[in-house]
This record gives structure tokens, C-alpha cells and sequence, in this order.
């Protein structure tokens, strides 16, 4: 067990059986009465975030989290399979686990993944990733109804809003966080 003082970003808490992160903290001391910190936690399963606080030296459980560099290679009928950078182990993730993370891996992607006791938790990705534009309708240049966008389906299958400029075939940057278009690569 730990106490309140070893809470920092990015520490990983065990409260009731779930697994939290802690994204920001601030340890307060008030004029008055006991000092406490002052938590926003993400659940590391749902995504969901929460605020909580902490008496100060109150104790906290803090779960090891491995995370270790990876490389998407496939998806198969069984879900999404992953090759460790470091011993070469292959790694098959559900879709649960990948979550919308597949609306931007290509083969060869790096990602890193996050693993407790053995167990994956979730995937980062990198910030942005290039992806080819499969299909979009030819814009029309009058047409301002959509305010400068339409529809485009990418080579994942994902479907997004890009500029009117874009044509199937241009290759474009998305930011994976989002899903929005940052720009044409050249």
C-alpha cells in the first residue's frame, strides 16, 4: 500500500476492483483543517473520468502498469494480433480491448500497450497517423451547405469529414485521438 503522497500523473489506482489513472492532482493544504489531494481519474477500461479526493497520508493501492512497445500486424476472426518490438511474442487483443483504436491501425503501426499483471488494458497510438483516402464524392465548389467538408472513407474503413479538396487517392493526416483531418501529406 501507498499513501496520497506518491499520487503523480499518469500512476495507475486500484479503487472497489477498478483501475483508474490519474490524469491531474494537486495536493492542497487549507488554512484550515487537513491537508488533502485533490484528484481526475480515468477509468482505464471505459474511458469515463471521475473526481475524487484524498485525505492527506490516507493510503492508496497503486497497480503496476508494464507498458511496452508493440506492432499491429493483422486482424483475424479472433480480434487484432500484436508482435512485442522487444522478444518478437505475438499478442492477440478483442475488440473490446482495441476499441476505436482500429479505426486507425494500418500494418506496421507502432502502438504501445499497456499491461497489467499479464492482462492488456488499452492502446496508444501515436498522435497521428497517414492514411489513404479510399473513397469520397467529387466536391462541388458552390456547395457551402456543409460548411466546406464532406464525407470521405478512409483505408481502415473509417469514415470522416474531410475539406472539399480532397479526392480518393490523396493521402491525409488524421489525428487519432479525435478522428479529425489535419492536413494533406505530401
Amino acid at each position: 500500500m501507498a499513501s496520497t503522497a506518491d499520487i503523480k500523473n499518469g500512476v495507475v489506482l486500484n479503487l472497489d476492483g477498478q483501475l483508474w489513472t490519474v490524469v491531474e492532482f494537486q495536493h492542497v493544504k487549507p488554512g484550515k483543517g487537513g491537508a488533502f489531494v485533490r484528484t481526475k481519474l480515468k477509468n482505464v477500461v471505459t474511458g469515463r473520468t471521475n473526481d475524487k479526493t484524498f485525505n492527506a497520508g490516507a493510503k492508496v493501492d497503486i497497480e503496476n502498469v508494464d507498458r511496452r512497445d508493440f506492432t499491429y500486424l493483422y486482424a483475424d476472426g479472433d480480434g487484432f494480433v500484436f508482435m512485442d518490438t522487444t522478444d518478437f511474442d505475438q499478442l492477440t487483443l478483442s475488440d473490446v480491448v482495441v476499441g476505436d483504436a482500429k479505426n486507425f491501425l494500418l500494418e506496421n503501426t507502432q502502438v504501445t500497450i499497456a499491461l497489467n499483471n499479464g492482462n492488456p488494458l488499452y492502446i496508444e497510438l501515436p498522435t497521428s497517423v497517414i492514411l489513404e483516402v479510399t473513397y469520397s464524392e467529387p466536391g462541388l465548389q458552390g456547395d457551402r451547405s456543409s460548411a466546406g467538408t464532406k464525407p470521405a472513407t478512409v483505408e481502415t474503413g473509417y469514415e470522416m469529414q474531410v475539406p472539399l479538396f480532397v479526392e480518393t487517392g490523396t493521402k491525409i493526416k488524421v489525428d487519432t485521438r479525435t478522428g479529425d483531418y489535419l492536413g494533406r501529406e505530401k
